[in-house]
């Protein structure tokens, strides 16, 4: 995925130093870290600047306005969730919702992309902005790919079905909270979810649901 370009705003006079990608790097995880515990409406530019350590002007410098430091910050999450699509055509299809599964669980029990998926889900309910970017991303990169490896006329419909069932339950275990789901075994939610993806994504199609 590529970000939104920067604007540039007043370079600061520190920008060129050798500090310059680690203080980027700082920005970034301070970013993570108040989206995800703060939401996209309650988090500010100076908020993530203080929490970083540098100032307004270097935030702006880098990313630009607080959607582009967003839209940055998450793209952590999102580099392993575009491999989705090539990860889940490997292998036969009547497969494939283990494998979604198996792989989107995968993403949130690691510690390392999970506080940005938090980030995504907690600003995205609450924020037009944040929902925009959200439905950006997920649509034109995930979605829609994950689409084109079904040979049926409904496959968009199909794949935003088995999204659905799946954030659904990341809301519920990761976000909510809600026991015994959270505590759960991976494993466990996985052999329970695993027939459902697969039957949004490829069981025949009801009879009568045509003609809805």
């Amino acid at each position: 995925m590529t970000s939104a370009a920067p604007r540039r705003r007043g370079r600061p006079s520190h920008a060129d130093s050798a500090d310059a990608p680690a203080a980027r790097d700082r920005i970034l995880a301070a970013a993570r870290e108040e989206f995800s515990e703060r939401g996209y409406e309650k988090t500010s530019v100076r908020g993530i600047a203080k929490s970083a350590g540098v100032d307004s002007a270097l935030v702006h410098h880098y990313f630009g306005t607080k959607e582009q430091v967003f839209e940055a910050s998450i793209e952590v999450a999102f580099g392993p969730l575009l491999s989705a699509p090539g990860s889940i055509a490997e292998g036969p299809l009547d497969g494939v919702g283990e494998r979604l599964a198996r792989f989107f669980f995968g993403v949130w029990e690691n510690p390392a992309t999970r506080k940005a998926l938090l980030a995504i889900i907690r600003s995205a309910v609450n924020n037009e902005v944040a929902a925009s970017v959200f439905r950006r991303l997920i649509s034109a990169q995930l979605l829609r790919r994950v689409a084109a490896q079904l040979d049926t006329p409904d496959a968009e419909l199909r794949a935003e079905l088995a999204a659905a069932q799946l954030v659904g339950i990341a809301m519920l275990r990761y976000v909510i909270k809600v026991e015994p789901l959270a505590s759960a075994n991976p494993e466990q939610i996985i052999a329970r979810v695993a027939p459902v993806i697969q039957a949004h994504l490829t069981n025949p199609e009801p009879s009568g649901a045509a003609g809805l």
